[in-house]
């Protein structure tokens, strides 16, 4: 029999709904705690995520870390001539392993920062180069006239659950303001560097079974009790995020067609001292996939609080805009300036954070 790939099938949305973003931290069995928070068998969860990777409705399965704790990171937006956009979008995404998510984006060209049409998110490993040196090299191969660095100075959503959030109504949101994490960053031996660097590669098909663990323990010499026991340390720590699903979900891979259409990157002021405070209001939201407090955006009307919202309808995107810009003004928060821009094309892929993999790429670009 044939197993349903579609991501609208009723047993693969369970599924997706609980794996894109709610089993966090590290767990022994990750598939097993999917099946837990689905209540569904374990066999089926696993036969139904390799039947979706494999078809490409799932692009990946991964540990995610918690990177804010391991690399000096940035959003980062770049201004280019529009004759260059396109070259310097397909260099980012195939040329720089520490550059994450890769976005054309459009915003009413009434607004600070519409000529800014690249954003990229950028990881820098500590000790490795600053944030500037790496993006004035890069600036240089992609023929950049200027770059804005958007630093997160704390995270109050970090997400994705487009399953999820797809029956959502403007205006939902959690009981409690969201709590801002900070971004202090860890240090980490030798060996938990060897630990966390396999542990958060995707998993290929034929890794997607009941133990997931004991070959990667394996590629380094580690029984499968002595690897775990260092990445629950880690999970101790802060480092590990969550085991999650990613969604092919812009590109169609089913005939459902995409999961998601639109993306909106929302821009708030506030007065200064109420960062916190708006942040964690937005942030509260579930409509909201991502949302930080950045620093250094004066280009861009001196926008504070900045997130993400995805949808299949632009007016559905806006209406949650909405929703969220009425919150902020009930909890008695002034918006002083906001903006929407808008994505065009992205390309998602994790970014690198290993200081070895750094020296080596710069020993690349220096020979070229």
């Amino acid at each position: 029999m044939q197993i349903p790939t579609s991501p609208n099938d009723p047993v693969n949305t369970q599924i997706l709904a609980v794996a894109e973003d709610r089993v966090e931290g590290f767990h022994r069995l990750p598939f097993h705690a999917i099946a837990e928070r689905c209540g569904l068998d374990a066999e089926t969860v696993m036969q139904r995520l390799r039947a979706m990777l494999e078809a490409g409705v799932v692009r990946r399965v991964r540990q995610t870390l918690l990177a804010t704790k391991l690399a000096d990171g940035a959003l980062v937006a770049w201004k280019l001539p529009e004759e260059k956009l396109q070259a310097a979008y397909e260099w980012l995404k195939v040329n720089d392993p520490f550059t994450g998510h890769v976005v054309l984006r459009n915003a009413d060209l009434s607004l600070p920062g519409a000529d800014y049409r690249l954003w990229t998110t950028l990881k820098v490993p500590i000790g490795s180069n600053t944030l500037e040196g790496h993006c004035d090299l890069l600036g240089r191969h992609i023929g950049a006239e200027r770059y804005v660095l958007l630093p997160a100075k704390g995270v109050f959503t970090l997400g994705v659950g487009h399953i999820r959030r797809r029956g959502l109504k403007p205006g939902d949101r959690k009981p409690e303001p969201a709590p801002m994490q900070t971004t202090a960053k860890v240090s980490l031996s030798p060996l938990e560097w060897r630990v966390l660097l396999t542990l958060k590669e995707q998993l290929a098909p034929e890794e997607i079974v009941s133990d997931p663990w004991t070959a990667r323990a394996a590629s380094i010499g580690l029984s499968c009790d002595e690897y775990c026991s260092i990445a629950e340390s880690l999970n101790e720590r802060k480092v590990i995020g969550r085991f999650a699903t990613f969604l092919e979900h812009v590109r169609t891979r089913s005939a459902d067609g995409p999961v998601t259409h639109h993306n909106g990157l929302f821009h708030w002021t506030v007065p200064e001292g109420m960062e916190v405070k708006a942040g964690a209001e937005c942030g509260r939201h579930h409509c909201m996939t991502h949302c930080y407090w950045r620093t250094g955006g004066e280009a861009f009307g001196g926008a504070q609080i900045m997130g993400v919202v995805h949808g299949l309808e632009k007016d559905a995107v806006l209406a949650h805009k909405a929703a969220i810009d009425a919150h902020l003004e009930a909890c008695g928060i002034p918006v002083l300036h906001t903006a929407v821009f808008w994505g065009e094309r992205s390309e998602i892929k994790p970014s690198e954070i290993s200081p070895d993999v750094y020296a080596a790429w710069m020993a690349r670009m220096s020979a070229e």
